[in-house]
């Protein structure tokens, strides 16, 4: 096996790995997956959940794309949520709570049985470079393995350092040793690397917890799941609970802040601004006297607990002296205390839109290692490194999603276009498209795309292509059918929205802010006709009806900026020549060199003066 020569070799099997090496070998290119434990495959190394807001989002457009992680967390899957649904489509977010030894089993199991898929428990030091164009890896054992391009996805691993207080111990998990070598390697190859921090919470013993002294969280009554294939729906469903924080376990904490490495200098890193450590949260937000916790079972059939808001580095003495004093908390057993771990990454503008290294040919980076946080950021940029990593050795067009296409491709663009300098974490607010981007439509949006890159089968282009036909034969429904004035006002005062006096198409009376599909059901003519679809069908249908303005708006705006992304920028621009430009721009287009003028205009530091006098550069 270790003779022969791989078209793709994925360093660390993660999130990013995992789906890397699915997407690379799926797609027809011989693949070995190299890890350092064959164990810990799909680990999931922080909270036992997937999705959340805008991650959700990524996840479906993974499963759309043909990927596992939406289909390995339905199987695993102990509760289901979808968030915000208080507000508009745009923000709806589907979340799991997962069983963590099952997530993790049901990730080896599905790559096990992937077509040209090998593995090989190893540490990987270096990588082979030949004429600035990566040829394979080196293991800790000495074994060259050959390999035609390298993905490199080592999570928090490269150089990793755990802080519990004042005690540091080399890991890039909490038993688990670091890699070294790597970054040593790639800096003297001229990339530039930096620090980043992040943390996780105690696992503590479930049964010695009072749960009657918090509120209990329970899953939604008719649970949907991530997956548009025919995965399982969860039938039962397993709570978490909420407890908080008071100003006696915030002194005792403050109590530790000495001996923290956060606040004695130990650390110097930057941590996740969105998931900050307990400590840093008390010290930041001083004037709260709570904070709000959420207690996370670990699976079906464990008693271990995940303290969701409760990540520490603090001294194990403190963290538990003070969770004691946490309501339901009282006898807490731990098993483990929270820590804080830093590791190496590499400062993401050093990439293209693909995701291959700019200074080595056929070298992808994915997941940590480009400064993100997130099983569900990680997993979108395997995806896209796993493809492009097959299309570039097989000589065919580079994959890239845009921004009005994937919350992936804004992802993609947001770090190599603006870079991260903290643990960068997926946001609606991150993407200007946000109502076209949406949980419901990710198949919609991506399946196509995925049957002509071979990742998604015929049986699945057939199910979106029914599910388009269907949502627009009901919609059509809708608009042409008339609801008298006696059927409609009672629905309408119902529901506090003002009656009418003449009848009204129901498209028109859809669109109305109190009202939505179910409650025109009441009408029998409207009540018969959506039973003929599923409930999949009807959601796309009415959003479709009730947001078609602002959706027409949003593609307005996306037609403009693709005539700005049609603009190609020479790979060897010299922004020094353009006088005009200001010191910055030339500064930060000159590191970043972007592809597109489109892509110029995002980047931090540039104006839109900048691209002006740029438009005009380029038309001379």
């Amino acid at each position: 096996m270790i003779d022969q020569i791989y078209d793709v070799i994925v360093v660390g099997a993660g999130h990013a790995g995992s789906e890397a090496a699915a997407a690379a070998a799926n797609l027809g290119s011989k693949t070995l997956l190299v890890t350092m434990n064959m164990q810990t495959i799909g680990q999931m190394s922080c909270n036992p959940a997937m999705g959340g807001i805008a991650k959700g989002q990524i996840v479906r457009e993974i499963d759309a794309m043909g990927g596992y992680s939406g289909i390995v967390a339905d199987k695993s899957a102990i509760q289901f949520k979808m968030l915000n649904l208080s507000k508009g489509p745009a923000m709806w977010s589907p979340r799991t709570q997962n069983d963590r030894m099952l997530f993790a089993s049901e990730w080896r199991s599905m790559l096990e049985q992937t077509p040209n898929l090998d593995f090989f428990q190893d540490m990987v030091k270096s990588l082979i470079v030949e004429n600035n164009k990566v040829a394979g890896v080196v293991t800790s054992l000495g074994i060259e393995i050959k390999a035609k391009a390298v993905v490199l996805t080592n999570g928090t691993f490269l150089n990793g350092l755990i802080h519990v207080g004042d005690k540091q111990l080399g890991g890039g998990r909490m038993g688990e040793p670091r890699a070294f070598g790597i970054t040593e390697q790639l800096e003297s190859l001229g990339f530039d690397a930096g620090r980043m921090k992040t943390g996780t919470p105690p696992r503590i013993d479930g049964r010695s917890l009072d749960y009657s002294k918090m509120e209990e969280q329970p899953g939604d009554e008719n649970p949907q799941k991530f997956s548009y294939l025919d995965t399982p729906k969860l039938k039962e469903q397993r709570s978490c609970h909420i407890t908080y924080t008071n100003e006696i376990v915030h002194d005792i904490l403050r109590s530790g802040f000495d001996r923290s490495p956060m606040f004695n200098g130990t650390i110097q890193s930057i941590g996740p601004r969105y998931c900050p450590s307990i400590e840093d949260k008390i010290n930041r937000f001083a004037e709260r006297n709570r904070h709000q916790l959420f207690v996370e079972p670990e699976g079906w059939n464990t008693i271990e607990i995940y303290v969701n808001g409760f990540s520490s580095s603090l001294p194990e003495d403190v963290q538990i002296k003070a969770m004691r004093h946490i309501p339901g908390f009282e006898n807490v057993k731990v098993f483990r205390p929270g820590y804080a771990i830093e590791y190496d990454y590499f400062p993401p503008t050093q990439l293209k839109h693909t995701l291959e290294t700019k200074i080595i040919d056929n070298l992808y980076f994915a997941g940590q290692i480009n400064g993100t946080t997130g099983y569900e950021e990680a997993a979108g940029q395997g995806l896209i490194a796993g493809i492009n990593a097959h299309n570039k050795i097989f000589d065919k067009e580079e994959f890239i999603l845009s921004r009005d296409e994937a919350y992936i491709g804004v992802l993609v663009d947001d770090l190599i276009t603006k870079g991260t300098e903290e643990p960068y974490r997926m946001f609606t607010s991150r993407a200007e498209y946000r109502l076209l981007l949406r949980q419901d439509n990710a198949d919609i949006r991506l399946t196509e795309k995925a049957h002509k890159l071979g990742l998604a089968s015929d049986e699945r282009l057939q199910k979106v292509e029914n599910k388009i036909a269907k949502s627009s034969e009901l919609e059509e429904f809708l608009k042409a059918t008339s609801v008298k004035v006696d059927d409609i006002n009672p629905i309408l005062e119902e529901n506090s929205s003002s009656p009418v006096n003449q009848s009204f198409r129901a498209a028109q009376i859809l669109t109305r802010p109190n009202i939505d599909l179910n409650k025109l059901c009441a009408i029998e003519e409207i009540k018969n006709k959506a039973a003929e679809y599923t409930d999949e069908v009807r959601e796309q249908a009415e959003i479709n009806i009730k947001y078609k303005g602002y959706i027409d708006k949003e593609k307005e705006n996306v037609a403009k900026l693709h005539r700005l992304e049609n603009i190609k920028i020479p790979e060897n621009f010299d922004y020094s020549k353009v006088n005009s430009l200001s010191a910055e721009a030339k500064q930060k287009l000159s590191s970043v060199r972007p592809e597109t003028i489109a892509q110029a205009g995002r980047i931090s530091g540039v104006s839109p003066a900048d691209i002006n006098i740029l438009l005009i550069f380029l038309g001379r």
